[in-house]
């Protein structure tokens, strides 16, 4: 009997868009999920200033940093390492840290940021009662990080996993932006909770 690693990495390699990523040279499937959101709703624009939250191994900021183009910026943030990407500014740590938190306003200079991208998951356990309050537990700091740094009328994209405490979320949400609204790209896996919600028109502090 196939151990469960062994059944795991057999449906990755089998997966179309992995197969995808590494013909087109993306570090990850996830690439397609933004690809996607951005198709939709035309969020990420030239010359804007992005951070990407839990950014390794650097799927979304490869997408990111060609769409904002040389006259924006790309930061990128994750406690994990992550191999360079040309034009991407990498922090590595934890947001939730100060001084992780002072690296990033400093790498920023008070320049204004224009959109928020995180593909933030918790390590997944396989207990839903486990992820998915961790999962909400992520975008709630997102969106703390987006009330510090994020300009009037900017743009918050995050992932999160459907189930308790998704509403309070949705509702804090609806109460900052003056648009929210759910997408689940053809690249997230359908028995999967998770979605993107996407939140634009910030409202300021």
């Amino acid at each position: 009997m196939p151990s469960k690693s062994h059944t795991w990495y057999q449906k990755h390699t089998s997966d179309p868009y992995v197969k995808r990523a590494q013909k087109e040279g993306y570090r990850s499937r996830a690439v397609y999920k933004l690809l996607e959101i951005q198709e939709k709703d035309r969020l990420i624009k030239p010359g804007m200033t992005l951070v990407d939250l839990g950014s390794a191994p650097g799927g979304w900021s490869q997408v990111a940093v060609k769409l904002v183009g040389k006259k924006g910026r790309a930061i990128a943030l994750d406690i994990l390492p992550m191999d360079p990407i040309e034009g991407v500014e990498f922090i590595q740590g934890d947001f939730r840290e100060e001084a992780i938190l002072v690296q990033l306003l400093a790498t920023l200079q008070e320049t204004p940021v224009d959109i928020i991208i995180s593909d933030l998951a918790p390590n997944i356990s396989g207990m839903a009662v486990v992820d998915i309050p961790r999962s909400i537990y992520l975008a709630e700091l997102a969106l703390e990080l987006a009330q510090q740094v994020l300009k009037p009328k900017g743009t918050l994209v995050m992932k999160v996993f459907q189930g308790e405490g998704f509403e309070g979320l949705l509702k804090s949400l609806r109460t900052q932006f003056t648009k929210v609204v759910s997408r689940k790209p053809a690249a997230s896996k359908s028995k999967s909770k998770e979605l993107y919600l996407v939140s634009t028109g910030y409202k300021g502090s």
